[in-house]
């Protein structure tokens, strides 16, 4: 690797991905390229899975390189807690490992399920690299809106709480959406 472009990332279920001349693909432990050298960008392995970017779409291939999920995506997140957040046509939702769609793309923003749940947006803008405004609640893994879609701001659930925004106030909710004080 000798351009400023290239790189090798953290080890993920045995192996990790490489960019070399803008290209994406994946090497073992002992540095043999088990998945070719050919995406325009790539994921870390999750739950057996990887989502990976070729000319413009994204799909999920497995430690093989077999393509499991088609590339039909925008844009694609790691798996976790067994669904992954899929964007297609301005709107995200949630797949299995099979490619089922399991919560509705029918959401402006998402972000990955933690501890059962995941924060979901309503009325923001998709942007992977910006903040995502509108009402944020969440879901559980049957797509429930669990928590109302009300807050300003949302987090990742994290030791049973989330810190959420409302009316400009800052502070933390548990599972059933009841605000709570925070223990240092």
């Amino acid at each position: 690797m000798n351009n400023k472009n290239d790189y090798a990332k953290s080890f993920s279920e045995g192996l990790t991905s490489v960019k070399l001349n803008g290209k994406c693909g994946f090497i073992d432990e002992i540095g043999r390229v088990v998945i070719p050298i050919q995406y325009d960008d790539v994921g870390n392995f999750s739950e057996g899975l990887v989502y990976v970017k070729l000319n413009g779409k994204c799909g999920y291939i497995d430690q093989t390189g077999k393509e499991v999920i088609p590339f039909k995506y925008d844009y694609a997140n790691d798996f976790s807690e067994k669904l992954a957040a899929v964007f297609l046509k301005g709107k995200c939702g949630f797949i299995d490992k099979t490619g089922k769609e399991i919560i509705p793309l029918k959401y402006d923003c998402v972000l990955d399920f933690s501890e059962g749940l995941a924060a979901v947006n309503i009325g923001g803008n998709f942007n992977p690299d910006e903040y995502c405004s509108g009402k944020w609640g969440f879901v559980d893994q049957t797509g429930k809106e669990v928590i109302p879609l009300k807050y300003e701001d949302a987090n990742f659930f994290e030791n049973g709480l989330v810190r959420v925004e409302l009316n400009g106030e800052e502070f933390y909710i548990n599972k059933q959406g009841e605000r709570v004080e925070k223990k240092s």
